[in-house]
């Protein structure tokens, strides 16, 4: 993600600067962050009975804590206020305030307050509120379990033995339905996705029958918890409004805008809920995009109105540090940011029954952060995946020594990164608007391809001097990786094909388009898809879309009709990608045994061999091709009886035709060639 709305702010008050007046038990005052006491239960935020309901807050700077309930979730007065206390027995102080309210309070909302160097807070919904009123700015009293579908228990993930065979779609709720071709009822809602039987003009499958028909196995989700309505004001969904939802308001909570109605708390649960399960029922996992590395206010943030300055890094000067380039940045490192960030996605994952974590801007969280959630989540399933952005967008106090980067990323266990050594190696840089990249016409990139084909691991056949961004592997193992030529940032492949290659006319484009993908497709690794990719999106030559209307950012289905063609190849491709294990080897070990890349090769081809019969594979030899040149070029090629199975754009597993030479193959332009062995 990139700068969605910057905001310059300078810290609300540091807590180095000035000592806390002393409280009326006379606790000792924090001078450092790191002085701090830790809480370690798990019961923080407010949890609901029918007899009571109890509020736990951690706040250890605070002299004073005040609970207001409310009948609404905006406006109406006050209906009444509660003063918390801290229980703490002597000599255990754990920073906790608590408050217990009798009686049975479901539906009624509230905010907290502290009190802190003698001046209070605004009214926030605490930080792990699981329910808010419209714009979330109050939290609501529910039960959690009663907010749930039928059958809601019995919901079971879909089966993925490795991280390797995940086929990644990268979606945002409101394009998968708001173009009026989509057919779908909901539009721009979570139950958008629970739509079946849905059919363009055409008469082709959109929305949820789409995506079963591409093979996908999960659909990535850009931010659905509740986020700012300074972006999308749910109280005004009859106007116009688009955001990607990357400043985040109440982690715990899902985005009032997907649901049928965002004044109940209870709906947006339900309506989340019934999206998971229904998507699960149809064989498809969920993963979501999650921002713990800034929030969309700063000295406004829930966090920052309870416990002043803790959340978020600072400079020397005290000023919020900002390697987000979106105000602030979270501060992972700090132990009770930590655990925010580990509860939050145990909560998603018990109690949305998500399948997987993508990190926004990871480089921002620390690795000791990263492999406390990777531990969390895989004692829950060890089949979640877990990757995300292994880089900042822009300097931070934490040292790189101690960053979630790209570079570090074999230190960090179970947990991915995006390879941008690929993405940019395939089309050129996201930077630079005009560069090309192998597929498009630009030289010297063949050790970035073969990077990315052995999925950023330690292969003894490469060059890593010669690879664009990295110069050594960053992968211990291929599910570290995740390969990927698009997504919802920078420009989608084929307006950055369009604009780096003017002089090419549409078929040549569409070659290079389809041979991104099918090295993305056919690499090691995890292979990640930019929702319509597969029907050639375009969003107009818009790059940064993050607040353009529908009309840029919406799937247009009736280009599925229009590039057919391109459809059919993606989907025979992810389904020749799951029919045989040599494309998705799980360890380095294997890649290192079963890979060998071709030498003496032409310059801007590709080819490797696989060998299927190690992996258990029914294609024992597997010879993989790949020319960018505008001209055929012949090369030459290990000795057998090969049957060509992928050809230009056309897939036949059962063979399309056999070769006339056994040791020579000619590659027609600007496309992937794969051969299978059929000796015996």
């Amino acid at each position: 993600m990139r700068s969605v709305t910057s905001i310059s702010c300078l810290l609300f008050v540091s807590l180095f600067s000035f000592p806390f007046p002393a409280n009326a038990q006379e606790r000792p005052m924090h001078r450092h962050y790191d002085d701090f006491p830790v809480y370690a239960g798990d019961d923080l935020g407010v949890h609901y009975s029918a007899r009571q309901t109890v509020c736990k807050l951690w706040a250890p700077s605070a002299t004073a804590v005040k609970l207001n309930l409310y009948r609404s979730g905006a406006g109406g007065e006050k209906l009444s206020e509660h003063q918390l206390s801290r229980p703490d027995s002597p000599g255990s102080d754990t920073g906790v305030w608590e408050t217990t309210l009798a009686g049975d309070q479901l539906g009624k909302f509230y905010t907290l307050q502290t009190q802190v160097a003698g001046q209070w807070g605004h009214e926030v919904p605490d930080p792990y509120a699981i329910a808010t009123g419209v714009n979330g700015n109050r939290g609501m009293i529910v039960d959690l379990d009663a907010a749930a579908p039928e059958d809601w228990n019995n919901d079971r993930r879909p089966p993925l033995l490795q991280p390797t065979d995940a086929v990644i779609y990268e979606l945002h709720v409101r394009d998968l339905s708001t173009h009026a071709s989509a057919g779908i009822k909901h539009v721009g809602k979570f139950l958008g996705l629970t739509e079946t039987g849905t059919r363009s003009p055409a008469g082709l499958a959109t929305g949820l029958d789409h995506l079963k028909e591409l093979g996908v196995t999960h659909i990535h989700l850009l931010p659905s918890f509740d986020y700012s309505d300074r972006s999308v004001d749910e109280t005004r969904l009859h106007e116009p409004q688009f955001n990607w939802g990357y400043d985040p308001q109440n982690y715990n909570v899902p985005e009032g805008s997907y649901s049928t109605d965002p004044h109940d708390g209870r709906v947006r649960i339900r309506e989340f809920r019934t999206m998971v399960k229904t998507l699960h029922d149809h064989g498809l996992r969920v993963v979501m995009d999650v921002v713990y590395n800034h929030t969309g206010f700063t000295e406004q943030s829930g966090f920052n109105q309870l416990v002043p300055g803790y959340y978020y890094r600072q400079r020397p000067d005290g000023s919020f540090s900002d390697a987000s380039a979106c105000g602030n940045e979270t501060a992972s490192d700090r132990a009770m940011v930590r655990k925010f960030i580990v509860d939050s996605v145990i909560h998603w994952a018990n109690n949305y029954h998500v399948d997987g974590f993508r990190f926004d801007l990871m480089g921002i969280h620390d690795i000791e952060t990263m492999n406390a959630v990777s531990a969390a989540v895989h004692a829950i399933d060890p089949s979640i995946i877990l990757y995300g952005e292994g880089w900042t967008a822009g300097d931070s106090p934490l040292p790189e020594e101690r960053r979630s980067l790209k570079k570090n990323t074999h230190r960090l266990n179970q947990v991915a990164a995006f390879s941008d050594d690929l993405r940019d190696g395939l089309k050129g840089s996201v930077f630079n608007h005009q560069d090309r990249g192998f597929v498009s016409g630009k030289s010297g990139l063949e050790e970035s391809i073969k990077f990315g084909i052995v999925a950023a691991t330690q292969h003894p056949q490469l060059d890593y001097q010669a690879v664009n961004y990295s110069d050594a592997p960053w992968a211990a193992q291929p599910s570290q990786c995740v390969n990927y030529v698009s997504c919802h940032d920078n420009h989608t492949l084929w307006d950055k094909l369009q604009i780096s290659n003017p002089e090419a006319d549409q078929a040549d484009r569409i070659r290079m388009a389809t041979l991104a993908q099918t090295i993305v497709l056919t690499s090691q690794g995890i292979p990640f898809l930019h929702a319509g990719t597969e029907m050639l999106r375009s969003k107009q030559g818009e790059e940064n879309s993050y607040n353009l209307p529908d009309e840029i950012n919406q799937i247009d289905w009736t280009r599925k009709s229009e590039h057919g063609a391109v459809f059919a190849f993606y989907r025979d491709l992810i389904r020749m990608r799951k029919n045989h294990a040599a494309f998705r080897m799980p360890t380095t070990r294997q890649i290192q045994n079963n890979l060998r890349f071709l030498s003496d090769l032409p310059e801007r081809v590709v080819g490797y061999e696989l060998s299927g019969a190690a992996m258990g594979d029914s294609w024992r030899r597997i010879l993989v091709l790949f020319n960018s040149n505008p001209e055929p070029k012949q090369v030459a090629i290990p000795s057998g009886r090969w049957q060509v199975v992928l050809e230009e754009n056309r897939i036949n597993e059962q063979g399309i035709r056999p070769l006339s030479r056994p040791d020579a193959v000619t590659i027609k332009p600007i496309s992937a060639l794969i051969l299978v062995d059929q000796t015996d």
